[in-house]
């Protein structure tokens, strides 16, 4: 796998998609040798499950630790630490993810617990937990979601989990954007697995869930979390730590040179009946309010998704509810005309953006400028 690639599964069955990726870009051969320290780093922000939109799905950290065993390394541990105002050994119980480590015998590390020591990240003196420097690398696994304060999170937000509770509390009175950045040029190596399952639509703690169903790797967390601003709808530029991330060295915010690697189409995972297994994701009042905005026929959630994350941060510049104009989204539309189209399935549309799916961000634009 290479730094500037995006590689990307979509479907219902989580942990399968998880192992299948993994096997796709050569994990094992990204770790190198089997004696190394490996920690996965979920997002556990408080105590939750993951349909709501705020936590990583068990699954995924079941599918990664089954890939890791099967390969044979011997030295894995799962660590987090949750939010100042929650317990971690509560969060990890109540998401699964606790289960999972103790069905695979893999250490749970709560990093609340832990203690800290002091580094310089290219200027800025940090603390982090002690835990973070016996590793040798990093599987970071945030969860795709809005951020009240800083927009998006997602790569580079989640390493606030591996710092202790007083640093999370003291980085919102350094303005979070520029502590986050310098954060991240003392961590490990990493491959980020973003978890695209269903993320909240604007706010950390969920409760909006926008189903997308796939999961995604990169490793590189700024192009990571610049390919994210993106998906949501916003510009590099109104996320600040993308960019200084880059300055600093922790990676590329170019986005137009990523190369993305689909291992399946979204179309694929048609019909989206989800597995017993799994909670049936509800949208809620919020998400359903916009979605009556589309005519959706047989659409994917990807796609069904990003218009979601569109019509949010568009709804703050223009009045909705004067649209009279459905929006046409969904494979039913194959060979349909319509008036207004997102996605290759609406291209008969007088008016069609393309893409499969196309991103929030790109919807806005096209929105702005053709929907009466």
């Amino acid at each position: 796998m290479e730094k500037n690639q995006i590689v990307m599964i979509h479907g219902t069955d989580y942990m399968r998609m998880t192992i299948e990726l993994l096997e796709a870009i050569h994990l094992d051969q990204i770790i190198g040798a089997r004696d190394r320290r490996v920690a996965l780093k979920p997002n556990l922000l408080h105590a939750d499950t993951a349909e709501n939109g705020a936590v990583t799905h068990p699954e995924l950290v079941e599918g990664v630790l089954r890939y890791l065993l099967r390969q044979h390394f011997s030295n894995v541990c799962v660590m987090e630490g949750a939010w100042a105002g929650a317990r971690t050994s509560r969060a990890v119980e109540v998401s699964g993810i606790a289960d999972v480590c103790r069905k695979y015998e893999v250490p749970f590390l709560d990093l609340q617990k832990d203690s800290s020591y002091i580094c310089d990240a290219c200027g800025m003196q940090l603390k982090v937990c002690s835990e973070v420097a016996k590793t040798d690398f990093m599987i970071n696994m945030p969860v795709l979601k809005g951020h009240c304060q800083t927009r998006i999170t997602c790569a580079m937000k989640n390493a606030k989990g591996v710092i202790p509770n007083s640093e999370k509390r003291r980085y919102h009175t350094l303005g979070l954007h520029k502590p986050i950045a310098h954060l991240n040029t003392v961590l490990p190596p990493q491959l980020v697995l973003v978890d695209n399952i269903c993320g909240d639509l604007y706010f950390e703690e969920g409760g909006n869930p926008v189903v997308m169903n796939r999961i995604f790797a990169c490793l590189d967390p700024v192009l990571c979390d610049a390919y994210v601003c993106e998906c949501i709808g916003y510009s590099v530029d109104e996320v600040p730590y993308v960019r200084l991330a880059a300055q600093l060295g922790v990676g590329n915010a170019d986005v137009s040179g990523a190369e993305f690697v689909l291992l399946n189409e979204p179309a694929e995972t048609l019909p989206e009946a989800l597995p017993d297994s799994i909670p049936d994701m509800r949208a809620s009042g919020r998400v359903r309010s916009l979605e009556k905005y589309a005519d959706a026929r047989d659409t994917c959630s990807a796609c069904c998704g990003s218009l979601v994350y569109a019509l949010e941060r568009l709804e703050s510049h223009e009045n909705l509810r004067r649209k009279n104009e459905k929006i046409c989204i969904g494979q039913g539309w194959k060979g349909q005309t319509g008036e207004i189209g997102v996605g290759n399935c609406t291209r008969g549309c007088r008016k069609h953006l393309p893409g499969c799916p196309p991103k929030a961000r790109e919807i806005v634009e096209f929105l702005k400028e053709n929907w009466k």
